[in-house]
């Protein structure tokens, strides 16, 4: 599962990367939580575009909001069949700019967070599905879901979910959905390749969503980690979202 990821690179060179027509300036970010604006770049009119969308999808079909679980994840396994994401990876597949994740592993009766990022520091793109909810009172809200696969082995040891990744020969593939054939893009939904990731231990600062700094990003020793494990302990609210089915702003 991915209930918190990181933006650091520079504006400029995801818009390269990415290739879509906006010019957005942001500040980086280094604890993106659910429910805040998150960028999704999708292709329209034959042109790549950035959006900012709601992190945690709602379906179209949605009549009210009130008491509805937050999809902040789809499993790749199942978005073919579940009401909520069955038009969106038909007809709505983005993208989703990023420098990693955050991952939570149970060490000694306790959660320890793990920066994971690719091992050689480039950005990458979460696949992404999304909807346009148009709420009771006509107030239209765009909102994304981040794919997730069963983890590869190596990956496997932190959690047994991942996003799925989609590296950039294959945007356009993932992005294209001019038709209804998911048939060329169901190969693209599965986890990273073994060694393509790395990971290391941080603070347990990033379990609040009000800590959004770099210092969230270093590796922490064993003797920090143990120093973290003796502190009062506090109560750490998961990030919310079913697979199958803190409020902020990201710039």
């Amino acid at each position: 599962m991915c209930g918190r990821f990181v933006i650091t690179s520079a504006p400029a060179a995801l818009r390269q990367l990415f290739g879509y027509i906006e010019q957005p300036n942001f500040p980086p970010r280094f604890n993106v939580a659910p429910t805040q604006p998150i960028p999704v770049v999708l292709a329209e009119n034959g042109a790549r575009h950035f959006r900012l969308m709601r992190w945690g999808l709602l379906p179209g079909w949605l009549k009210d909001s009130k008491g509805f679980t937050l999809l902040i994840n789809a499993r790749s396994e199942t978005v073919l069949e579940k009401p909520a994401f069955k038009r969106a990876i038909r007809r709505r597949r983005g993208l989703i700019p990023a420098d990693g994740y955050y991952e939570w592993k149970s060490i000694d009766g306790r959660k320890q967070p793990f920066f994971i990022h690719r091992a050689d520091g480039e950005p990458l793109g979460f696949a992404a599905l999304f909807e346009t909810w148009v709420g009771p009172n006509g107030e239209e809200l765009d909102t994304a879901a981040i794919v997730t696969a069963a983890a590869s082995e190596d990956l496997a040891t932190l959690h047994d979910r991942v996003p799925v990744t989609i590296g950039p020969r294959d945007f356009e593939r993932w992005m294209d959905s001019r038709s209804d054939d998911v048939d060329t893009v169901l190969p693209l939904m599965t986890a990273p390749r073994i060694g393509e990731f790395a990971w290391h231990p941080v603070t347990t600062r990033v379990n609040r969503v009000a800590n959004d700094d770099e210092q969230l990003l270093l590796p922490i020793s064993a003797e920090e980690i143990e120093a973290e494990a003796v502190k009062p302990k506090k109560v750490v609210r998961k990030a919310v979202g079913s697979e199958d089915g803190g409020q902020g702003s990201l710039f």
